[in-house]
C-alpha cells in the first residue's frame, strides 16, 4: 500500500530552559507580555511534520512518498532522508526561499514555546498530486498534514476530485484556520487524526459536534498524551490503546509525528487499528527518549521486544511479519 505524505519539511532549532515558563507569566499582564529565557543548550535538527512522519515510516520498512516544498539549502537533508528510504522525488524546490524553520524552547515541565518560519513551505500550494500519483503507480492514501494553508486546501480538493482516499491531519494549522476552512479540510476524510486539544478546537471552530464529525469522516483517531489514543469507527466500540513504556523523558518534540508514522505504517500493511496504534505508541516512545525528531535508532528486534513488553506477545507476533526495519 502506497501513502503520499504531504506537509511541512523544516529544520528544528531546539533549546531547553532550566525553569518553568509558568513562573514568569503574570496573568494580569498578558496583554503586555515581554519575556526572555536563558537557554541551556541548542540542538539543530532535521524536522517538519511530513518529513518526520515519512522518516518514521521508512525506519519501519515502509516506502513513504514525501510531498512538500523546500529551499535550495535542502541537499544535505534530502540525502539523509533518501539514505533512510524516503522517496523525495516529488519535493518542490524553491528558487527564492529557505527551507522552513521551527524554533522551540522546552522547560523542565516539558511545556514548549515555539515559532515557525514558513519560508519555502508557502510554495507547496504549487504542487499537483495527480502527476505524483501517476509516478508511483497509484497511491492508496494521501496524508494531508500541517502545511501551507493553500496547499492543504488544494490537496484536499484534488483528492476529492480524483477520488483519492485522504487522511486529514491539520494539527498546528487548526489555530490559524477558520471554521469553513477546517470543515473543508476534514469533510469526507477516511481518517481524521488530532490530539485531544485539537479535537475540541475542531468542534469549537466548525460548530460541529463529535457526532456531526463522525458522520463526515470514516475513522477518527485522537491522541491523549500520557493516556494513550482512541480510535473510533462506525458501528464499532472505541479502541483505546495506552502508551508504551518510556525509559527517559528527553524531548517531546515530534512525538505526535512518530505516533502517526507508526499508525500509518500499520495501516499500509493492512493491520487492524489496535495494532496500528500500538506501533505508533512504541515509535513515539523512541522519539521522546531522544533530542530531535529523527535521531532515534531503530531495530526490528528491539521494536518487537518493546511491543511485547507494552502490549503482549500477541501484538509482537502479529506485527513481526510486516516489520521490515533496515536494522535487524
Amino acid at each position: 500500500m502506497k501513502i503520499l505524505v504531504t506537509g511541512s519539511i523544516a529544520s528544528d532549532h531546539l533549546m531547553t530552559f532550566d525553569g518553568r515558563f509558568a513562573d514568569s507569566l503574570v496573568v494580569e499582564q498578558l496583554d503586555k507580555i515581554s519575556l526572555s529565557f536563558l537557554a541551556n543548550d541548542l540542538e539543530i535538527r532535521r524536522g517538519g511534520i511530513a518529513a518526520n512522519i515519512a522518516f518514521g515510516m521508512a525506519n519501519l520498512g515502509m516506502s513513504p512518498v514525501l510531498v512538500g516544498a523546500v529551499g535550495e539549502d535542502f541537499d544535505a537533508y534530502r540525502s539523509w532522508l533518501e539514505r533512510h528510504g524516503v522517496d523525495c522525488e516529488s519535493i518542490l524546490v524553491s528558487d527564492t526561499k529557505h527551507t522552513a524553520r521551527f524554533v522551540c524552547t522546552t522547560d523542565k515541565d516539558m511545556a514548549q514555546i515555539a515559532t515557525f518560519y514558513a519560508g519555502a513551505m508557502s510554495e507547496a500550494r504549487r504542487i499537483e498530486l495527480g502527476p505524483i500519483h501517476k509516478r508511483v503507480g497509484g497511491a492508496d492514501y494521501v496524508l494531508i498534514g500541517a502545511n501551507d494553508p493553500g496547499a492543504m486546501l488544494r490537496h484536499t480538493r484534488e483528492c476529492r476530485k480524483r477520488g483519492l482516499k485522504f487522511i486529514a491531519d491539520p494539527s498546528q494549522q487548526l489555530a490559524f484556520s477558520n471554521g469553513p476552512e477546517i470543515k473543508e479540510l476534514i469533510d469526507g476524510a477516511t481518517y481524521l487524526i488530532t490530539n485531544e486539544y485539537e479535537a475540541r478546537l475542531t468542534e469549537q471552530k466548525t460548530g460541529w459536534s463529535a457526532t456531526d464529525i463522525a458522520e463526515r469522516v470514516t475513522h477518527r483517531v485522537t491522541t491523549h498524551g500520557k493516556d494513550g489514543a482512541i480510535i473510533e469507527s462506525p458501528g464499532e466500540d472505541p479502541i483505546h490503546v495506552g502508551v508504551a513504556k518510556v525509559a527517559r523523558l528527553a524531548d517531546p518534540t515530534g512525538v505526535g509525528d512518530a505516533f502517526r508514522a507508526g499508525f500509518l505504517a500499520g495501516l499500509s500493511v493492512g493491520l487492524p487499528h489496535r495494532r496500528c496504534a500500538e506501533m505508533g505508541s512504541v515509535l513515539a516512545a523512541h522519539v521522546i527518549e531522544t533530542v530531535g525528531t529523527q535521531e532515534y535508532e531503530l531495530s526490528k528486534r528491539t521494536f518487537l521486544a518493546r511491543l511485547a513488553d507494552a502490549y503482549g506477545e500477541d501484538s509482537a507476533t502479529e506485527i513481526a511479519p510486516h516489520l521490515k526495519c533496515p536494522r535487524p
